[in-house]
């Protein structure tokens, strides 16, 4: 945890890739909320973070029609750069959220958005960090992530969202088995992810009483971790909803370290939509600032609970009093 905000060392430039949807939300109540969603969470968190001396960089291919709303909204924060926010005619992304209760929901998505190639990011390549909150397969591809990882020094995490997220007949969306995370490993620095993400992840033994993509037990967790670790990844997160979040890392003699880090507490849940891609904010935020993967999640947590908590999108509080509400949050006693 850095001593003291006024010590610190901002980071300078993060680039933040993924769709910025246009969602209709049925929130668990029943309410029914139209907003832009997605990666534009994550680049108004890193806003805050990051405050003046920074700059946030959105790539993100919109459609003729998303491009110039999405861009008066984010015209509002004089850190964020949109360079990188190119209208593609027709190919936005259009989606459709049902929530069952706080955290299930079901997917169904109505408009497509071109994937972001080598060519889009070209640009900020001397990103300090390249945060990706893909929500389906193809938007943020491999091949783009190998081609960031030869080409720039930038930390690359990866939300899991994307990869373990695949589109069926009609627009539904279903989970999908990532069955060449393999190949996609060494092109990652930090993977974060839920339990059903990681399920997805890791196929079960014969042995095993689960089915493909079933939810990953617990106790199955630093298995596989140390296979993602094994294959070059720095450090492994899975959130575990109101539990807060596990980390993994190797120690200097490569042995696997497992640290449990509890949330931070919410007053009052108002909207969950958008606290992943919130907590991937912070999180990437949190290791550019001394490399440690608990501080990572406890900016994650942070930026989560603000989410959570927040009336509007602008909700989430600059880097000086997020600093303090995690100080609150894990005192002499608690949680990591």
């Amino acid at each position: 945890m850095p001593e003291s905000p006024t010590s610190v060392r901002l980071p300078k430039k993060i680039a933040v890739l993924g769709p910025i949807p246009r969602d209709r939300i049925i929130t668990y109540r029943g309410d029914v909320l139209h907003k832009y969603g997605c990666a534009l969470y994550t680049a108004i968190a890193l806003s805050a973070l990051v405050g003046e001396d920074g700059v946030i960089v959105p790539i993100v291919n919109v459609s003729d029609e998303d491009a110039g709303p999405i861009r008066e909204m984010l015209s509002k924060y004089d850190n964020i750069d949109l360079t990188g926010i190119r209208a593609v005619g027709d190919r936005g992304a259009v989606v459709e959220l049902r929530f069952l209760d706080q955290n299930r929901r079901l997917e169904r998505q109505k408009g497509f958005m071109a994937p972001i190639t080598p060519a889009d990011v070209e640009f900020a390549l001397d990103a300090e960090a390249f945060v990706c909150v893909p929500i389906t397969d193809y938007e943020v591809s491999q091949s783009t992530l190998e081609y960031i990882r030869a080409n720039s020094d930038g930390v690359i995490l990866l939300d899991g969202h994307g990869p373990t997220t695949a589109l069926a007949h009609g627009g539904e969306r279903a989970p999908r088995l990532w069955v060449d995370i393999d190949a996609w490993l060494p092109s990652i620095d930090i993977l974060k992810m839920n339990l059903e993400e990681a399920g997805c992840s890791y196929l079960p033994r014969a042995d095993e009483d689960r089915d493909f993509g079933d939810p990953i037990p617990v106790r199955l967790l630093s298995e596989f971790a140390e296979s993602v670790l094994s294959r070059g990844v720095k450090a492994v997160c899975v959130t575990l909803d109101e539990s807060g979040c596990v980390a993994f890392t190797h120690d200097a003699d490569g042995k696997l370290v497992e640290t449990t880090i509890g949330r931070v507490p919410v007053e009052k849940v108002i909207d969950t939509t958008g606290c992943g891609d919130s907590f991937a904010a912070g999180m990437a935020f949190g290791y550019l600032l001394d490399g440690d993967i608990v501080t990572a999640c406890r900016y994650g947590n942070a930026m989560g609970a603000q989410r959570a908590g927040g009336t509007t999108i602008d909700s989430y509080l600059p880097f000086a009093e997020t600093t303090a509400q995690i100080e609150a949050a894990y005192a002499a006693g608690k949680d990591a």
